[in-house]
């Protein structure tokens, strides 16, 4: 029997989605945090926007402040699941971004490479598709029908399109007169 033809347990399926949305939802809310509020040993917005700065996203603090909005909010959207894929699409537009930054690492971590933004660009993909399942927001509130394939498509699109264009608007530093 093919695995499309068996029946699925929605109880076992919605605990998964759940134990993947609280560890990948509360991980990327965690990292806007230290953004937003300098939590768990973050730099705050100060220091994220002279970082951002530094890498041509002027103003810094204008940009920061939607990189670290974009992932404490997509992350605890995530981590609730509610309102189907706009937490998810915030995760991918934030995510791409941070990925293009870190294109020329390669591909691991530990060379500050693509590969935690390309797990959590991938997760918030894949958690728009799936739904949040049965142990979420949106089921207790009725909000099923967010959950719909063109809405998770045209919420991604958004969201790359988000990324697109803050790229778009990356400059580089001005030259130092000396």
């Amino acid at each position: 029997m093919s695995i499309l033809a068996q029946d699925f347990d929605a109880g076992s399926i919605s605990t998964g989605l759940l134990i993947g949305r609280l560890v990948v939802g509360l991980g990327l809310g965690a990292h806007g945090a230290q953004k937003l509020f300098g939590w768990f040993g973050g730099h705050g917005l100060d220091g994220t926007a002279g970082y951002f700065e530094s890498l041509g996203f002027r103003p810094g603090r204008l940009f920061a402040t939607l990189a670290g909005f974009g992932e404490f909010v997509g992350g605890l959207l995530v981590a609730l699941g509610f309102l189907g894929p706009v937490g998810p699409a915030l995760m991918f537009a934030v995510m791409l971004v941070a990925m293009m930054q870190h294109w020329q690492n390669g591909f691991f971590a530990m060379n500050d490479g693509i590969e935690l933004p390309l797990l959590y660009a991938t997760a918030g993909v894949a958690l728009a598709f799936t739904g949040p399942g049965l142990y979420s927001l949106d089921a207790v509130m009725g909000l099923g029908e967010l959950s719909d394939a063109r809405l998770d498509v045209l919420a991604i699109v958004i969201g790359a399109g988000a990324a697109v264009s803050t790229l778009a608007l990356r400059r580089p530093a001005p030259a130092s007169s000396h």
